[in-house]
C-alpha cells in the first residue's frame, strides 16, 4: 500500500488508525517516522515519504515519533493473509528465528538461499532480515525498559543484543532517547497508576478495531484443557512452551486493547511470547477488509453487521492443536477436553503458576513426549488411536512440520495422507494452527445448520460454490456462521 501515495496521504491527513501497521510516514524535515494516526499536526505533503516497515524507516535514518510510538502499532495484516515466501519469512522473523538461528536458519526453513531471502525482503519491505530483526529487538528493549525494573544490562541481554554498547546505540538511534531517559519518562507516565506485580510484565496488545471478543475468547475458554488453560477473573490464562523456557500468560479483552500479563522463566522469550499471543488472538487482522467482503453477500450481511470484527481463534502451538483436533473428532467439546486433560496429566511437563490462586499446572505434552505413550492406555476407538499415534510420530520425527511458516497447500496434502484425516480435521488445523484465512469447513454440522437458517445452501458442494465470493476470507465466514448458534464457544465467559 505504501506505493499508493494519494491513499497514504489521505490516511495520514484523516489520522485513520485502520492503516496503522500497513505503512509508516517518514517526515524529511524532522527526521522522524510516525504511524498514520499520529495525533500531531500532519506534515506538508511534500515532506512526507512512505515506507513499508519500521525497519526501513530506521535504516533510512529516521527516528521513532515519541507521541504516536509507531513501533507499537499492530503488525501488517499482509503477513498473516499471504502464503508466499516474504509473508512466511515475516512470520518467522516475528517469532524470533533470526535471533536464534541467524539468516541462514531463516533461509533454510523457507527452502531458499540466504541471498534470495535478503533480496526478496529488501525489495518488498525496504530492509533485509537483519534490519527487520534489529527493529524487533529495539521494540522488545523498549517494552522491558518501560514495563520492568530490570537492570539495563539484563534488558539488553533479554532483548537479544550482543553487547551493552549496541543496545545503547540502537535505543538512542531509534527513539532519540537513552535507555535511562526512556525509563524515566515511563515512570512519570505511570505515576499514580496501578502497582506492578513482581516478576510479571504488564503490556497492552493493540489491534485494529473493531474486535468482537465473544467467539474469540469464548472458543478458547470453552475448549480450555484443565491444567494448561483456564478462564478466571475475566482473563484467558494458559501456559506457554517457549524456545528458552516456559511462561504463563493472562489475556484480558478491553475496549481498545488486549491486556497481557506475562510471567517468563527467561526474558529472552518476551518477543516470541508476545508474537504467539498476537497470533493466537489474530490481532493483526484487517477487520474492515474482511467484513466488507463478507457483507457483500446479502444473506451473510445481517450477521456481519450485527457483530462485526470477529477474529479466528488460533493457537500458540501448531503441534498441540493438531493433537487436540484428533482428540476432538466426532466427540463433544467436553469429551475432547477430558481426553486432552488425561494426556496432560500423564505426559505434560509440570510448571509453577505465578498466581497462587491459579489452576495452571502443566505444559501440553510435546510430540516427543507423546511418542512414548502406550496406545492401549488411550480411551479412544482403535481407529482413532491409530490416527493419533501416526500423527504424533510424524510430528516427533519432523516429517510433518507444522508451524506459522508452513506452506498451507503442502500441509493440506501431508495431513490428508495420514490415516483418519478427512477434510474437516485437515481444514480446522490449517485454519486455526497454520492461519490460512481462506480455510473452509462446508461439511461441519454447525456450519450447515447456520447456512440453512440464513437461507444459504446447506449441502457442502452448494455451500462451497456460494462461498467462492467470500474468498479469501472464508475462515472468517465460518466464525460468523458458527456465531448464529448459542453454543458456549460463541459467548464471552462471565
Amino acid at each position: 500500500m505504501y506505493t499508493d501515495t494519494e491513499r497514504c496521504v489521505r490516511a495520514v491527513q484523516s489520522k485513520d488508525a485502520r492503516f496503522d501497521g500497513w505503512f509508516f510516514t517518514a517526515v524529511r524535515t524532522t527526521g522522524i517516522y510516525c504511524r498514520p494516526s499520529c495525533p500531531a499536526v500532519p506534515p506538508k505533503v511534500e515532506n512526507m515519504t512512505f515506507l513499508p516497515s519500521a525497519a526501513a524507516c530506521q535504516q533510512a535514518g529516521f527516528r521513532a515519533c515519541k507521541r504516536c510510538r509507531p513501533d507499537t502499532s499492530p503488525g501488517s495484516p499482509e503477513w498473516n493473509a499471504r502464503a508466499d515466501a516474504v509473508a512466511r519469512a515475516m512470520r518467522l522473523i516475528r517469532d524470533g528465528v533470526v535471533d536464534r538461528e541467524g539468516v541462514p536458519g531463516l533461509a533454510a526453513r523457507l527452502g531458499y538461499s540466504t541471498r534470495q531471502v535478503e533480496r526478496q525482503l529488501s525489495a518488498e519491505l525496504g530492509a533485509g532480515p537483519l534490519a527487520l530483526a534489529r527493529a524487533q529487538r529495539a521494540q522488545t528493549a523498549r517494552l522491558l525498559i518501560e514495563t520492568s525494573d530490570l537492570p539495563m544490562a539484563d534488558v539488553a541481554f533479554a532483548a537479544g543484543f550482543s553487547s551493552i554498547r549496541t543496545f545503547n546505540d540502537t535505543v538512542r538511534e531509534v527513539f532519540a532517547l537513552s535507555p535511562s531517559e526512556l525509563r524515566s519518562r515511563s515512570r512519570c507516565a505511570r505515576r499514580g497508576g496501578e502497582p506492578r506485580t513482581p516478576g510479571v510484565l504488564s503490556l497492552r496488545l493493540p489491534f485494529r478495531a473493531p474486535l468482537n471478543p465473544d467467539n474469540l475468547f469464548g472458543h478458547l475458554a470453552a475448549t480450555a484443557v484443565p491444567g494448561v488453560e483456564e478462564w478466571r477473573g475475566g482473563a484467558y490464562r494458559r501456559t506457554l512452551r517457549l524456545p528458552y523456557g516456559t511462561g504463563v500468560v493472562a489475556l484480558t479483552p478491553q475496549p481498545d486493547h488486549i491486556g497481557c500479563q506475562l510471567a517468563l522463566t527467561d526474558l529472552r522469550d518476551l518477543t516470541i511470547a508476545i508474537s504467539r499471543c498476537r497470533w493466537m488472538l489474530d490481532l493483526d487482522a484487517d477487520p474492515q477488509a474482511v467484513d466488507e467482503q463478507l457483507a457483500g453477500d446479502p444473506l451473510l450481511a445481517p450477521v456481519v453487521g450485527k457483530a462485526p470484527g470477529r477474529r479466528v481463534p488460533r493457537t500458540v502451538d501448531a503441534a498441540e492443536f493438531a493433537v487436540r483436533a484428533v482428540l476432538g473428532q466426532q466427540v463433544s467439546t467436553a469429551a475432547a477436553r477430558t481426553h486432552a486433560a488425561r494426556l496432560v496429566t500423564a505426559h505434560g511437563e509440570p510448571v509453577a503458576d505465578p498466581d497462587p490462586d491459579g489452576g495452571l499446572t502443566h505444559l501440553f505434552p510435546s510430540p516427543q513426549a507423546l511418542a512414548a505413550l502406550d496406545p492401549e492406555a488411550l480411551a479412544l476407538p482403535r481407529s482413532r488411536r491409530t490416527t493419533l499415534t501416526t500423527l504424533v510420530e510424524a510430528l516427533a520425527d519432523g516429517s510433518l512440520p507444522l508451524g506459522i511458516d508452513s506452506d498451507w497447500e503442502a500441509a493440506r496434502a501431508q495431513l490428508g495422507a495420514l490415516p483418519g484425516f478427512g477434510p474437516w480435521t485437515t481444514e480446522v488445523i490449517v485454519m486455526r494452527a497454520l492461519g490460512d484465512p481462506d480455510a473452509f469447513l462446508p461439511s461441519d454440522l454447525g456450519v450447515r445448520r447456520a447456512a440453512q437458517g440464513l437461507g444459504l445452501p446447506s449441502s457442502p458442494a452448494a455451500l462451497t460454490a456460494r462461498a467462492a465470493a467470500w474468498r479469501p476470507w472464508r475462515a472468517y465466514a465460518i466464525q460468523y456462521l458458527w456465531a448464529t448458534d448459542s453454543h458456549p464457544i460463541n459467548q464471552l465467559p462471565a
